[in-house]
C-alpha cells in the first residue's frame, strides 16, 4: 500500500511540475510602448497618456508611455527605428519630427523609409496674427503693407525650424514680401513679445493664441490649413485669401518601424481611433487643446510622406538653416 501510495504521490508531483512548466512557458502578451520624443507635458505626451488606458483595455496588453527627450526628438526616433519590427513600439510624432527630415542631413535614420503610419490624432493649423496697432485687417492688407516696407516688419515665432518659422518663410516665398524673423525660446515668450508691441506679427498655434484673443490683444488674420480652425471659425484660411497652394498643418500621430505586421498596425490603429470616439476621452482631448482629426494607417502614411516632402521643399527653397 505504501509503495502504491508513494507512486501516486510522485505522479501528482510530476503532473504539478509539468503544469507549472507549461504555464511558465505560455507566451505572454507583449507590452505596447508609446515613445514620446519630449518631456512630459507636451501634446505628444498628453495624447498618449489620454489614450493609453483605453488602448490597454482594448488590446488586453500593458501600454506604457516612455518619454525619451533630447536632440529635437532624434533620440526617441532612433530608439524606435532600432526596435523590433513587431508593431508594439510606437512613436508619437508632431511637427518637429517632420521638420527634422528637412532641416537635418545627418539623421541616423531615414524618415520616409524607416517608418510607417499608424494613426493620426490631430491636425492643427498655424495662425498669422498682428498687433492691433498694425492697420492690416486682412492677410491681403498685411501683404500690401509689408510690400511697401521691405525688411521693416518682423514676425515672432517660438524658435528656428518650427512650424511657425516655416509658415513665415513660406509666406515670404509665395508673396515676395520681406519680413524679419525673430525667434523666441517658446510660444509663450513670442506671444508676450507681440502683445507688448516688440514685434508686429506673430506666427503661432491655435491653442497658444486663443487666450490672447479674449482681450483683443491680437488680431488673427488667417490660418494655414485648407479648412478653417474649429476654434477660430471666423478666421479665413490663406487659401481663401488668395494663396491657394498654402496648406501647412502640424499633424500629431503615431508611427512604427517599417516592416511591422499589417494586422498589428491595423488593430492598434483601429483601437486608438475607437478610443478617441469615447465621450470622456474626446472631452479630455478637447480640454488639452487637441481637436481630433482621425486618420487610419494608409491615409496617415500618405499624409506623413507628403508632409515630409513638402517641408523639405520649403526648407530648401527658403534656404532655412538651423543656428548652431
Amino acid at each position: 500500500m505504501r509503495a502504491k501510495w508513494f507512486c501516486r504521490f510522485l505522479l501528482l508531483v510530476a503532473g504539478s511540475l509539468n503544469a507549472g512548466f507549461t504555464l511558465a512557458q505560455a507566451p505572454q502578451a507583449k507590452t505596447v510602448r508609446m515613445v514620446i520624443p519630449f518631456p512630459p507635458g507636451g501634446s505628444n505626451d498628453t495624447v498618449a497618456r489620454i489614450l493609453a488606458p483605453s488602448l490597454s483595455r482594448a488590446l488586453g496588453q500593458s501600454v506604457i508611455v516612455d518619454n525619451r527627450p533630447g536632440a529635437s526628438g532624434i533620440i526617441a526616433t532612433s530608439f524606435v527605428a532600432r526596435a523590433p519590427a513587431d508593431g508594439n513600439t510606437l512613436l508619437i510624432i508632431g511637427f518637429s519630427w517632420f521638420a527634422n527630415a528637412g532641416l537635418r542631413s545627418d539623421l541616423p535614420y531615414d524618415t520616409i523609409k524607416d517608418f510607417t503610419g499608424v494613426a493620426r490624432f490631430d491636425s492643427g493649423p498655424f495662425v498669422i496674427s498682428v498687433h492691433p496697432s498694425l492697420p492690416a485687417k486682412t492677410i491681403k492688407e498685411l501683404i500690401a503693407f509689408a510690400r511697401a516696407r521691405p525688411g521693416q516688419l518682423a514676425y515672432a515665432t517660438n524658435g528656428n525650424g518650427t512650424g511657425q518659422h516655416l509658415t513665415g518663410e513660406w509666406l515670404k516665398l509665395q508673396t515676395g514680401i520681406d519680413l524679419l524673423h525673430v525667434p523666441y525660446q517658446g510660444g509663450g515668450p513670442s506671444l508676450i513679445a507681440v502683445m507688448g508691441g516688440h514685434a508686429p506679427i506673430l506666427m503661432s498655434t491655435v491653442p497658444a493664441l486663443v487666450p490672447a484673443l479674449a482681450g483683443n490683444k491680437l488680431r488673427p488674420l488667417a490660418v494655414t490649413s485648407r479648412v478653417r480652425a474649429e476654434q477660430l471659425k471666423e478666421v479665413p484660411t490663406l487659401a481663401e485669401s488668395g494663396l491657394t497652394e498654402f496648406d501647412l498643418t502640424s499633424n500629431l500621430g503615431a508611427v512604427v518601424r517599417s516592416g511591422a505586421p499589417k494586422e498589428t498596425i491595423d488593430r492598434v490603429s483601429a483601437e486608438m481611433l475607437r478610443a478617441m470616439q469615447v465621450p470622456e476621452v474626446r472631452e479630455a482631448l478637447l480640454k488639452a487643446g487637441i481637436y481630433p482629426a482621425p486618420a487610419g494607417p494608409e491615409e496617415f502614411d500618405a499624409i506623413m510622406r507628403a508632409d515630409v516632402r513638402k517641408i523639405q521643399k520649403i526648407v530648401k527653397d527658403a534656404k532655412i538653416k538651423l543656428e548652431n
